[in-house]
């Protein structure tokens, strides 16, 4: 949902649910002896993890994960994360654009673009943190794998991890020569390139992997100055190289380039009409933009210009035999602007952009121990980030006092039923002598944050059955803001007619340091050789909010300087893993209690911008269980399930917000399917996995409202073909909501704040053909 920040089934029946996935799941025990004993024992249903910054079977890890591999990414047939949140309880990813990110873990939402503003959910590239809103967008091609670790996990994954991590690893440099191309084409002129190169020896290893992807919009925008909406046109490369010059020290860099061209995001008006008929979000659109958006806006078109380059430099020594030193840098910069129509309609009423940039840096030393009864870690991490959102705003003030209150004209609309705009209908009511008045202001927000940090992680085994885990992060943060804005008085009162403090060329700035204490503690009990026990306590936090703004006085504009306490989470969780012959399974009850829990709303003094306030304290139950089923050599079977009952208490110091749900928090989540892979004779087989995926009402604001949220909804996705030559050659099919299930991706947005909610359609059904080649 784009808020523009001037400030920066019933429990029973799931549960019985559940338990019956679990009836089927079990986990080997396998006590940690060394990285090469992990590999030996893994399979094609348990996935090797790194989510405790060393290598383990998933089935052993004492928290919550689900964890994918390439392999599986591309049977699913998923190309982007907020794909692969069909397929993942607990997640829920929503990409308005690859600008706005909202990202869900256990129906906590992490999507400010305000500079001022600590992220909830941390985004892991390669182990460096890139979560900042508007530059954490990262295309997933050539990656071993995903990870989504549930649950606060500061001591491992840093402070944005308030609810939750995802990590994505990209694919490694290795020894020979190797390489794949594959291509694609589809409905709405979708089609995409992509592959790898590798080359090198044991000592040292080059590969190189890129993608692009290019599809035109799936809504029509009937402005014919405008390129039809919500289609793609993105770039990534990416360079890594290894260097193992002995059997103790290995270093990867690894160097990204991710590029944006999108076309503009539909915000389509639920309530103003265009010349295909009445307002429909699954119709037509007519979004004109702004006459001067090229130079108000930065672009002449609606849509998305973004760049994004990643460096990364990881070494690794084993400085004793059961000692190692990790060093993690990393740098990632981006910036980009996104013009968007935010009134959803013909009319040249509120025109805006997004225009954010920002830099981050980190460090990170960890030293490791591991022996047969003891598994520990220490070090420290530094983290920079120096980052601005600026949104200008173009309009024409005939049609926005029309619009916002229909005073120039009376009796005219802001977009008749021919789907004519105010501003064109009272020009030729007056013979041209009412034209546009063109009117422009802009906000910005800035935010430099610094955070330093030491942590230590021990695990204590003091028998094959028993492991016990404590950890704790300790953190100092100093957070500075600020805010300025160009606002000039309207042509008809004097005053900005878009509500800001203008602050008179001044940039208003304020400062805060703070400290914390986070900790985890996990026990994790081998019942059997084929049960897992886990239960787990953590605490996670997001970092208070040092606002900056303006306020208006007599002689002149000030400073308004309000802190947001910082969010606590206390998480409590149980749960089972297993693998048991051909099955593995796992399943996990959680119950989390915050305070001060931050939510962005509508600033009721100044439409159209968001405020970060303090709703209270809020509470979250939840049950996750996966299952996957190997019934044959040739067919793979997997279902999960989430259920969450979560909101903001309600209690009446919680105002409006009392008894709301979250955010994108989807009371039950559910997906299921089989793998097929079947051998046809010894050098070609044929592969098909269909899936469906459910997703029940989700709201798009707090508090809720059903006009601004979207019922359930079930998703048929399909992937198949045929590989030959010893799977050298393939050739695919695929198919994504099969069924052309109409359903929102959000709604509300900022046309919101001044009464006129968009809405913006989810994806169509999406078909095409792919083909691949190994050599």
């Amino acid at each position: 949902m784009t808020k523009l920040s001037s400030n920066a089934l019933s429990r029973p029946s799931l549960i019985a649910l559940a338990s019956a996935l679990l009836a089927v799941s079990t986990t080997p025990a396998l006590a940690l002896t060394g990285t090469d004993d992990v590999a030996e024992e893994s399979d094609d249903n348990v996935i090797i993890v790194t989510a405790q910054k060393f290598e383990q079977k998933s089935t052993d890890v004492p928290i919550t994960i689900s964890a994918n591999s390439g392999k599986r990414l591309k049977e699913l047939g998923v190309s982007d994360l907020d794909e692969l949140s069909n397929y993942v309880p607990g997640l829920n990813i929503q990409e308005q654009s690859a600008n706005n990110p909202g990202i869900v873990i256990r129906g906590i939402t992490s999507d400010s673009g305000s500079a001022q503003q600590a992220a909830r959910v941390t985004l892991y590239y390669n182990g460096v943190d890139i979560s900042r809103s508007r530059g954490s967008y990262q295309d997933i091609y050539d990656v071993d794998r995903i990870e989504v670790i549930k649950g606060p996990q500061a001591t491992l994954f840093g402070t944005a991890s308030a609810v939750g991590a995802i990590s994505i690893i990209s694919n490694k440099p290795e020894a020979g020569f190797s390489g794949e191309l594959s291509g694609s084409y589809g409905n709405f002129n979708q089609y995409s390139v992509a592959g790898h190169v590798n080359a090198g020896s044991d000592t040292i290893a080059g590969r190189v992997a890129f993608a692009y992807k290019k599809r035109d919009g799936y809504v029509t925008n009937l402005a014919p100055n405008q390129d039809d909406l919500n289609g793609q046109n993105q770039l990534g490369v990416r360079g890594s190289l290894r260097f193992t010059p002995s059997d103790t020290f290995n270093a990867d860099l690894i160097v990204t380039y991710d590029r944006q061209r999108n076309p503009g995001t539909a915000f389509i008006s639920g309530t103003l009409p265009t010349s295909a008929g009445p307002a429909d979000p699954f119709g037509a659109a007519d979004l004109r933009g702004s006459p001067f958006s090229a130079a108000v806006l930065g672009d002449a078109r609606l849509g998305l210009t973004r760049d994004v380059y990643d460096a990364n430099l990881t070494m690794n020594w084993d400085i004793a035999d059961d000692w190692t030193i990790t060093m993690v840098n990393g740098f990632r910069k981006f910036n980009s602007n996104e013009v968007f129509d935010a009134d959803g309609s013909a009319a040249y009423f509120l025109e805006f952009a997004e225009d954010a940039n920002g830099e981050q840096g980190s460090h990170e030393t960890r030293f490791a121990y591991t022996s047969d009864t003891f598994r520990g870690s220490f070090g420290w991490n530094l983290f920079r980030e120096d980052s601005n959102q600026r949104v200008p705003f173009s309009t024409d003030e005939v049609t926005y006092f029309q619009c916002l209150a229909g005073i120039v004209v009376p009796g005219v609309p802001c977009v008749d039923a021919n789907g004519v705009p105010a501003g064109d209908a009272i020009t030729a009511l007056t013979n041209g002598a009412v034209g546009a008045v063109p009117y422009q202001a802009v906000f910005e927000n800035l935010g430099k944050n610094d955070s330093y940090s030491v942590f230590a992680d021990g695990t204590w085994i003091p028998t094959p059955s028993l492991e016990m885990t404590a950890g704790v992060r300790v953190l100092i943060e100093k957070r500075r803001s600020g805010y300025r804005a160009t606002a000039p008085g309207s042509f008809f009162t004097g005053s900005p007619p878009f509500p800001l403090t203008d602050t008179a060329g001044q940039t208003f700035r304020t400062e805060d340091s703070f400290s914390a204490i986070l900790p985890r503690f996990n026990i994790l009990y081998r019942f059997s050789d084929d049960i897992n026990g886990f239960a787990t306590v953590s605490k996670g936090r997001r970092s208070a909010t040092v606002n900056a703004g303006a306020t208006a006085t007599a002689t002149g504009p000030v400073g308004n300087f309000t802190d947001i306490a910082p969010e606590i989470v206390w998480n409590y969780e149980v749960g089972l893993k297993g693998a048991v012959g051909p099955v593995s399974g796992s399943l996990g009850v959680y119950y989390q209690t915050y305070e001060n829990f931050q939510v962005s709303v509508n600033d009721p003094a100044n439409p159209g911008t968001s405020i970060t306030r303090s709703a209270g304290s809020a509470t979250n139950f939840g049950v996750e269980a996966e299952v996957n089923i190997r019934a044959a050599d040739w067919l793979n079977l997997f279902a999960n399930i989430g259920f969450i009952d979560g909101g903001i208490a309600n209690d009446p110091e919680n105002g409006n917000l009392a008894g709301a749900r979250f955010r994108l928090q989807p009371e039950v989540q559910a997906a299921g399917g089989f793998t097929v892979d079947y051998p046809i004779n010894d050098s070609t087989r044929l592969f098909a996995t269909p899936s469906v995926t459910y997703r029940s009402r989700v709201y798009f604001e707090a508090p809720n409202s059903s006009l601004i949220s979207q019922p359930g909804v079930t998703l048929v996705n399909l992937r198949a073909g045929v590989s030959f030559a010893d799977e050298q050659f393939e050739i695919a099919g695929f198919a994504r909501n099969l069924t052309n299930k109409n359903y929102l991706l959000d709604a509300g947005n900022t046309g919101g704040g001044f009464g006129i909610p968009t809405f913006i359609p989810a994806e169509p059904r999406f078909y095409g053909i792919q083909a691949s080649a190994k050599f």
